[in-house]
């Protein structure tokens, strides 16, 4: 999915990701805004990415519990830009909130991920 979306990774950091995603024909719903379940295949793409930078993959792996989302704002075209904080990071969930904003800084959407740590088998 990332991929068909076209979303980058921009930056990463101590308990942070960072990317940026196209608001083109791949990304619109039918009104020609971007669409809400784009905005959280950004934001849930980040918060995975995030959570599984925190741990030893050899050993762990990191599955979405819930995620959800507060679409405040349209946007047309461009791009959007998403931030991913850890806001927990513990031995067996993670909690992430992921703001994503337009290329004025204005906040779209802003969600919250909790991931689960599990063992691998």
């Amino acid at each position: 999915m990332i991929d068909h979306l076209g979303i980058e990774i921009t930056e990463c950091g101590e308990g942070y990701i960072c990317g940026k995603m196209p608001v083109d024909h791949r990304t619109h719903q039918p009104m020609g805004l971007l669409h809400g379940g784009a905005s959280v295949a950004l934001a849930e793409s980040l918060g995975s990415i995030g959570a599984a930078l925190q741990v030893d993959l050899s050993k762990k792996a990191c599955v979405g519990l819930e995620i959800n989302a507060n679409h405040l704002r349209g946007v047309r075209e461009g791009w959007v830009f998403g931030r991913a904080t850890a806001l927990h990071a513990g031995r067996s969930t993670q909690v992430w909130e992921i703001k994503i904003t337009n290329e004025a800084g204005d906040l779209v959407c802003i969600s919250r991920m909790t991931v689960a740590v599990i063992d691998k088998k």
